[in-house]
């Protein structure tokens, strides 16, 4: 208990140190942090789908391979940022907050999915085919929501071992990354590489508010920083080591703290407030982009009206990002608001703050 105390008195007190405002309750550079990560994760499903359509490769093409290596790290280090906030609540309150609120989103947002795409999948496998492959979907997160499925188990076995030493749980997630398991299967493997990085957000949250913290108090220094960094991450990923073993661990946790660096020093000054907006509503994005990508995608790629395939893969990327969240904005004071937020029904826990609209994912969640 005492460690955990440690990790989270660290956090707040890094929290109020910080040169930055907070939004309603929420840290800016953190909604920065995610802000980047949600749209590099549409940019990289963008970009593959509309050079898989094509079958050529356009110049945002070299924009998602150099962010590879600290995508979806960074995104799960900042998934773990407020962990020690809530761990200790009782098992009830956090399968409630921690697995029952993602899987409700994780089942409604499968079988939107499989809605759209069940005409093709049955002209590819028949009736019984999509059958199997919902069926399936229980098991084998389906399409671009193995996010979501992943997180509620990294919760539950963060809580289960968390009286275990924190080297020992780390080192282990860091074998894991390194030993690169390929079972087949995406959720052993995807927990394999990915955990690491959300134990490191739990378990070092407040040097990572440190870092944050020292950034803005001396930023000639930061983006010093961040010109070596990125001349070597592009380096090493242009000489195709980046995914090597021992290289992807190293350049995950590097470039995650460059993405909390960049965040940072934007947040000082707030000047991209959209993209803080993306961040806070970054699994909304997460959850309704494949919609208007695909639809622009399809649009773009068949009417020819832009022959650029780079040029078409950023048009697409802010149609999903934009689009989504304008799904977003269409339904949230309407019936269809359930797309978003929890109904009271599905809550084991009920919320003590009624007045307050729950959506996909809370700061300290």
């Amino acid at each position: 208990m005492a460690r955990h105390n440690v990790i989270m008195n660290g956090t707040d007190k890094m929290q109020n140190e910080l040169h930055t405002g907070i939004h309603d309750g929420r840290v800016d550079w953190v909604d920065y942090a995610k802000g980047f990560c949600i749209v590099f994760v549409v940019m990289m499903h963008s970009t593959l789908g509309v050079e898989a359509v094509t079958g050529k490769e356009g110049w945002l093409h070299h924009v998602v391979e150099f962010a590879r290596p600290f995508r979806m790290p960074d995104f799960f280090l900042i998934s773990g940022l407020f962990l020690a906030k809530v761990i200790d609540r009782d098992w009830r309150t956090y399968i409630d907050r921690k697995v029952v609120h993602f899987f409700y989103f994780y089942l409604l947002w499968t079988a939107i999915q499989f809605a759209f795409k069940a005409p093709g999948f049955i002209a590819e496998q028949g009736v019984m085919g999509v059958a199997h492959a919902y069926l399936m979907s229980f098991v084998e997160p389906f399409g671009t929501l193995w996010f979501i499925y992943l997180l509620p188990i990294f919760f539950i076995v963060v809580k289960l071992t968390k009286r275990v030493p924190w080297p020992v749980i780390w080192l282990i997630g860091a074998a894991m990354e390194i030993s690169q398991v390929q079972t087949g299967w995406m959720v052993p493997d995807e927990f394999a590489s990915r955990f690491v990085y959300f134990y490191t957000g739990y378990i070092a949250a407040r040097y990572i508010f440190a870092i944050a913290a020292r950034a803005q108090s001396a930023p000639a220094l930061a983006m010093t920083g961040l010109v070596i960094w990125g001349i070597g991450n592009g380096l090493l990923v242009k000489a195709g080591v980046a995914a090597l073993p021992f290289y992807s661990l190293t350049l995950g946790l590097i470039g995650a703290v460059a993405v909390v660096t960049v965040s940072a020093l934007l947040a000082q000054h707030d000047v991209f407030k959209p993209l803080r907006y993306c961040g806070r509503n970054s699994i909304v994005i997460y959850l309704a982009f494949f919609l208007p990508m695909a639809a622009s995608r399809t649009v773009l790629t068949k009417t020819g009206i832009v022959t650029d395939i780079g040029t078409i893969s950023a048009l697409v990327t802010a149609t999903g990002v934009i689009g989504a969240l304008a799904i977003f904005w269409a339904v949230r004071f309407t019936p269809l608001k359930f797309l978003f937020e929890r109904p009271a029904m599905f809550w084991l826990v009920p919320d003590k703050k009624k007045h307050e609209p729950r959506l996909a994912m809370q700061p300290a969640e």
